[in-house]
């Protein structure tokens, strides 16, 4: 069985995706453009958090004495739970673990060295103003030059900060802290997923709420749409769609009106012609039988033989007269049959004592009733039990009802071969047979279950059929429990 997707699921889907694509090619343009990497992490709250820790390192390294700077940082990198590590302009290690630096934060490293001084001229000293400018540990805290680079094998995510303190061997060279992390949040202090998050969810909390009522509503119209055309499938011409749309979705629900109506035009009007053919040919039929009474009495032995298969053949044609006066007359009174409450399990036990007799079980509570025109359901049963024990085989015959959500579920299930799976949806068509011949040795004309079809639909109900397993067919009739005046539905 195929998953079903629904279509507000698609749409959102493909908004989510559109704005993913959107965001990657604006960040890619974005990067291009400015030449921005990590570092742009370091602009906000991130490049606080750092500063404020490279600030708090300094005021611990200039209380301490030189030995102890190791100690500081090992017990601040616990901490934190990232390596810390200090580094002299040059890139050599001052305090921390031991490490080699990859290149790529040698590289940056040496892009946050102090320039060198320019070369003396003559073999002069270099005047005062062409020096650098010597770092003094009085000065007020300048903005931080900070740097994030990633690394790969193994996978490590290095912040760089040039720290306003210095071996006093070296007083104007400001050493740099380098914090290293196997994650990108560095356990919050480079990136704090938390306020990414929030704004993830407002924003897809937005969308969702911007787009969900035109989602909501198209879906709504091609629901209501998809309920009609199925309804009208069954054979159901008394339901419309909303037109008030005033887009494609109204000009097609208002198609699907125009083409109901005609539909039903025509199938009434068939419907009709079926009905008027049949009842002109009562007259002539009628004439006929009372013609073959007269010519039977004034035959010898060897006429009445003929005169008998005739006979068969005249009690056939009027059978099937009469099969189609009930189809055509359930069809076209629909809407004009009143229902009422119907006993079920005594309406069945007199059905049955007519048709069958010994071979069908009754499972039927006594107090259960339907919604339904007596004379019409009657009839649906008694075409089914008929159905059922011309093809159910030798096996037993169960009628069962049971109160199901309102509805009253009615099943005739018999033991027979069952039909096969390719004609379930049209067995209940006009003159449709599984068997191609209409023989008497294989059924009537095919109208039984049509016109079980219509009366059930006329008392506001459904039919439909299945195959059990291993073997039989069973035929459900789903009837309300409580009588409406509305326009019948299908479950």
């Amino acid at each position: 069985m195929r998953l079903r997707f629904p279509l507000y699921a698609k749409i959102l889907v493909w908004f989510f995706l559109n704005l993913a694509v959107l965001s990657a090619v604006f960040y890619g343009f974005f990067r291009f453009q400015f030449r921005v990497g990590l570092d742009l992490l370091l602009a906000g709250p991130a490049g606080d958090r750092v500063e404020a820790i490279g600030l708090a390192i300094t005021s611990e390294l200039r209380e301490v004495s030189r030995d102890k700077w190791n100690e500081v940082l090992q017990r601040l990198s616990s901490t934190h739970k990232i390596q810390l590590y200090l580094l002299r302009p040059d890139g050599s290690q001052v305090a921390g673990e031991p490490i080699v630096l990859p290149a790529e934060v040698q590289q940056r490293l040496s892009q946050m060295a102090p320039p060198r001084p320019a070369p003396s001229r003559g073999g002069k000293r270099p005047r005062r103003e062409e020096l650098p400018p010597r770092f003094s540990e009085e000065e007020p805290r300048r903005p931080f030059r900070k740097f994030m680079v990633r690394t790969s094998a193994p996978l490590r995510y290095w912040v760089g900060i040039r720290l306003p303190v210095a071996e006093r061997n070296r007083p104007g060279q400001p050493h740099l802290l380098l914090a290293a992390s196997n994650t990108l949040s560095g356990n919050g202090l480079f990136l704090d997923f938390k306020p990414w998050v929030v704004v993830g969810v407002a924003a897809i909390v937005l969308s969702v709420g911007f787009w969900l009522p035109m989602i909501w509503s198209v879906t709504r119209s091609i629901s209501q749409i998809t309920r009609v055309t199925e309804r009208i499938a069954e054979g159901q011409f008394d339901v419309r769609v909303n037109e008030t749309r005033r887009d494609e979705l109204g000009r097609l629900g208002a198609a699907i009106n125009r083409m109901t109506g005609r539909l039903a035009g025509f199938v009434t009007g068939q419907r009709r012609f079926l009905g008027d053919v049949a009842h002109e040919l009562c007259s002539p039929i009628a004439r006929i039988q009372v013609a073959l009474g007269i010519l039977e009495q004034r035959a010898d032995e060897k006429q009445r033989a003929a005169l008998e298969d005739v006979r068969e053949e005249i009690q056939q044609m009027s059978q099937l007269v009469n099969e189609l006066l009930s189809f055509s007359k359930a069809g076209l009174r629909q809407k004009e049959i009143p229902l009422q409450p119907v006993a079920l399990a005594d309406m069945v036990r007199r059905v049955v004592a007519r048709e069958a007799g010994e071979r069908v079980q009754i499972e039927i509570a006594e107090d259960l009733t339907a919604a339904a025109e007596p004379g019409l359901l009657s009839r649906a049963l008694a075409n089914l039990v008929r159905n059922a024990l011309r093809y159910g085989g030798d096996g037993p015959i169960v009628i069962r009802a049971a109160a199901q959500n309102g509805k009253v579920i009615l099943t005739v299930t018999d033991s027979g071969p069952g039909v096969p799976e390719e004609n379930l949806q049209q067995i209940f068509d006009p003159f449709f047979r599984v068997e191609t011949s209409r023989s008497r040795e294989t059924g009537g004309a095919g109208l039984g279950l049509a016109i079980v079809k219509a009366c059930v639909e006329a008392c506001r109900g459904s039919v439909t059929a299945k195959n059990c397993q291993p073997t039989g067919l069973q035929v459900e009739i789903r009837l309300n429990r409580h009588i409406s005046d509305g326009p019948h539905t299908t479950a």
